[in-house]
């Protein structure tokens, strides 16, 4: 029975082996002193201007949160549309009750502002 495994666990010997050479040949021939500017934080191309520990605007949170609701949508859209041929009229009728739920809350959403940027 084991036998039946050898295959894999070659696969495995062999990726470990060329993952370890790869790490032990970046070592011995890579750059020992890096230039300062590798040290230096990526700002999008200009200096900081300010502490990393700064507040943020509650609106970034908003976008990420309609980002999560929006994204999920298509997470229960794509199975019902998989199977919408078994469902019939009753799951047109749900999913569109669902849809137009979301569709509600984005309006509401909308007209609060939260997705207009100063």
């Amino acid at each position: 029975m084991l036998s039946e495994y050898f295959p894999v666990l070659l696969f495995l010997a062999v990726a470990a082996v060329i993952g370890v050479a790869l790490l032990v040949l970046g070592n011995l021939f890579g750059p020992k002193k890096p230039a300062a500017e590798k040290f230096e934080a990526y700002e999008c191309g200009f200096e900081a201007f300010e502490d990393s520990r700064m507040r943020f605007d509650v609106r970034y949170y908003l976008v990420a949160i309609l980002f999560i609701i929006f994204d999920l949508e298509i997470a229960f859209v794509f199975p019902w549309a998989t199977v919408f041929g078994e469902l019939g009229l009753l799951g047109l009728v749900e999913m569109g009750v669902f849809l137009g739920m979301l569709v509600i809350g984005f309006v509401y959403v909308w007209k609060k502002g939260a997705l207009e940027w100063e």
